[in-house]
């Protein structure tokens, strides 16, 4: 069975995208699922928080939009259990001009993530491909829309995050008219909570009566721990299990793939 594909997107920086792709990865896996991360920032935060250190770089997601390596041979193995990672360099930056004109440039993702079922972890082949996207509406961005059967927003509890959110909305709606109508919105996860601050109150109530639904009940706090943790090279849950932020995340995960059934079933 061909794995669930889901792009973390916003165009806004700084709101947890990376935070959210390795811990939601690390939850997953946790929970049975095996995991394949593809770092489409050319900052490379998601390779680097999973401890993969430049060397171990040998080919990248730049590789596979240029088709010149598979997701089989850019893959690496994590030190996180059932999690692997296409990981990111800063070639990416110029991997738009390279592609721009090409008539097939808003598929290459999809193209090269058609042989995923290739790559396996102890022989057993990848439930989930997480993707995660730079903080701008790019053509990597694009590229990550295209090829997901879903998207997951990680939405900041700040005072313009609304107003972020129906940028990225449009573009998802134009990317499913377009390029990509299978996608759906798979969530909103709220991050960054500070119960202490009624601003974050008043944002997570302004994005549920917006959203509904698409809102997940869990909501990442905002908690040092979670911080701490790429600089050890590791997702906060291998980090400290115990603090609040991963324990969010594990619960997220089951959240996620309570969704993925209904998605599924419908």
């Amino acid at each position: 069975m061909h794995p669930r594909i889901i792009t973390l997107a916003n165009q806004k920086g700084g709101v947890g995208k990376t935070t959210t792709a390795i811990n939601l990865a690390t939850a997953l896996a946790a929970i049975g699922e095996r995991v394949l991360i593809v770092d489409l920032d050319p900052q490379g935060n998601a390779s680097t928080g999973l401890g993969l250190g430049r060397q171990q770089r040998e080919r990248s997601s730049y590789d596979l939009l240029l088709n010149e390596s598979t997701v089989k041979d850019a893959a690496v193995l994590t030190n996180v259990p059932n999690v692997a990672i296409v990981p990111s360099t800063m070639d990416l930056l110029g991997v738009e001009l390279m592609i721009a004109a090409e008539r097939d440039r808003a598929f290459r993702l999809k193209s090269a993530l058609d042989n995923v079922s290739e790559v396996t972890i102890d022989n057993k082949p990848i439930t989930y491909v997480l993707i995660d996207c730079p903080p701008s509406l790019n053509l990597l961005t694009i590229n990550a829309l295209t090829a997901a059967d879903a998207v997951l927003v990680p939405l900041q509890c700040e005072f313009f995050a609304l107003e972020g959110l129906s940028q990225l909305l449009q573009t998802i709606e134009q990317i499913r008219s377009t390029l990509n109508p299978r996608l759906s919105i798979q969530g909103v996860v709220m991050t960054m909570f500070d119960k202490r601050n009624n601003l974050s109150e008043q944002v997570l109530s302004d994005v549920r009566e917006h959203m509904g639904t698409l809102v997940y009940d869990t909501v990442i706090p905002r908690n040092v721990r979670l911080s701490e943790a790429p600089s050890y090279g590791k997702p906060a849950l291998l980090y400290d299990l115990k603090c609040a932020g991963s324990q969010a995340y594990l619960r997220l995960a089951t959240e996620v793939i309570k969704r993925e059934r209904q998605l599924r079933a419908a």
